[in-house]
């Protein structure tokens, strides 16, 4: 069904012994069973013949380092480039569409064309009728600020295209944008970096380092967090540069990882009106070495549920939920730009309990992750001839 060019013929590299563990300790042993019967990875041997693994499959030709995607429809996915491109991919055939009627986009460093989301009408498939978000790094003058168009389509170009939020602290440093969207059914989250001025994240009044929260057209709800000093925007505030941000679709919570400095990579299950603790805490150091802050963990500040040191340099995540790798639902995927891995974190209580390795090193930086309405896993390489990337069982 899907048009594209089979790359490796054996994928999801598990640390095994990490993923036997915390199956035995559940006792699923019907997992277990399964995770045998599809020929997973034993420190690079194959259990069983590679014909019978799953395989990662390039869709499309190829994309300069491509940073965000979301669905319109089970067949067609929007796809953007950091450079100020805006794709829509057909995911039977591989071919592609221009997107006209973009922003102006300041494309210099981590800063460009980054996130876009979609709210479809669950009761009209009309893909006329999809809603279109798209966050970016908006030049004012000499500096930028992170910024959040809302936009119609009509299958070709976006229509009556609104700028609904721009980030209230201007720099000049093309960095740290955050940028991740997502959308529940009322409201739309977006996570925004501290652009370098990592105190900033403590200012209650400048929305860096935060997780805002917006009505879908982007006027801020009245029960918004109301601390001290805080803009009404914002839901959570002591975030670094958070480029994950998903919901878990068992309790609704909305979950964000950040890059740490040097180690101390964070999750964070994000609630109303909590201090996620940088500078003030990092489990990170200077890069220049030495501590930051008054420790890992202070009174008042929210500790992350899961750490990473040394850093994996995160970026994009979802909550599996599908028919195709059955194994995997209620589990957490997570790209890693700086070992160029997939990672699966196992979930234990809600929590995330350990995690493994299932792609390394194939398909270059691994900037962002969704689930096909099939169960697929779709990836996207952050890299100069990068692309989109599918994973999928064998024959699917």
């Amino acid at each position: 069904m899907f048009c594209s060019h089979i790359i490796k013929s054996v994928m999801f590299k598990y640390v095994w012994q990490v993923v036997q563990r915390h199956l035995v300790q559940r006792d699923f042993a019907g997992q277990m069973i399964r995770l045998c019967m599809i020929g997973l990875v034993i420190l690079g041997g194959p259990i069983l013949p590679a014909a019978a693994a799953p395989l990662i499959q390039k869709i499309g030709a190829p994309l300069s380092h491509p940073w965000g995607m979301d669905f319109l429809d089970e067949r067609h996915l929007f796809v953007t480039e950091r450079s100020g491109n805006l794709y829509l991919v057909d995911l039977f055939t591989g071919t592609r569409n221009s997107i006209g009627n973009l922003p102006a986009i300041a494309a210099a460093q981590q800063g460009g064309l980054l996130d876009v989301a979609v709210f479809a009408n669950q009761d009209n498939q009309d893909e006329n009728d999809a809603i279109i978000y798209l966050c970016y790094s908006l030049k004012i003058g000499s500096q930028t600020v992170t910024a959040i168009d809302r936009a119609g389509f009509d299958g070709t170009n976006l229509t009556n295209r609104q700028t609904i939020f721009q980030a209230n602290n201007p720099t000049t440093r093309a960095i740290h944008y955050g940028c991740r969207l997502v959308l529940d059914q009322t409201y739309l989250y977006a996570s925004l970096g501290d652009r370098g001025a990592r105190h900033d994240a403590q200012d209650p009044s400048r929305h860096a380092g935060a997780i805002i929260r917006l009505f879908h057209d982007g006027s801020v709800p009245a029960d918004n967090p109301k601390r001290a000093g805080w803009a009404p925007e914002l839901f959570s505030k002591g975030h670094r540069n958070p480029q994950g941000l998903a919901i878990n679709p068992e309790t609704g919570a909305i979950w964000a990882h950040e890059h740490g400095p040097r180690g101390g990579d964070e999750i964070n299950i994000i609630r109303a009106g909590q201090n996620y603790g940088w500078p003030k805490v990092s489990h990170g150091e200077e890069y220049s070495g030495g501590s930051i802050g008054s420790g890992t963990s202070a009174p008042g500040l929210t500790d992350p549920v899961w750490i990473w040191t040394p850093s994996i340099a995160p970026s994009g995540m979802a909550f599996y939920r599908g028919t195709m790798f059955p194994y995997l639902n209620g589990h957490l995927l997570v790209g890693s730009l700086k070992f160029k891995r997939l990672y699966l974190v196992l979930l234990e209580k809600g929590l995330p309990a350990q995690d493994a390795i299932m792609l390394d090193g194939a398909i270059g930086r691994v900037r962002d992750v969704a689930i096909a309405a099939d169960g697929s896993v779709l990836l996207l390489s952050d890299e100069d001839e990068g692309g989109l990337y599918r994973i999928a069982e064998s024959g699917q």
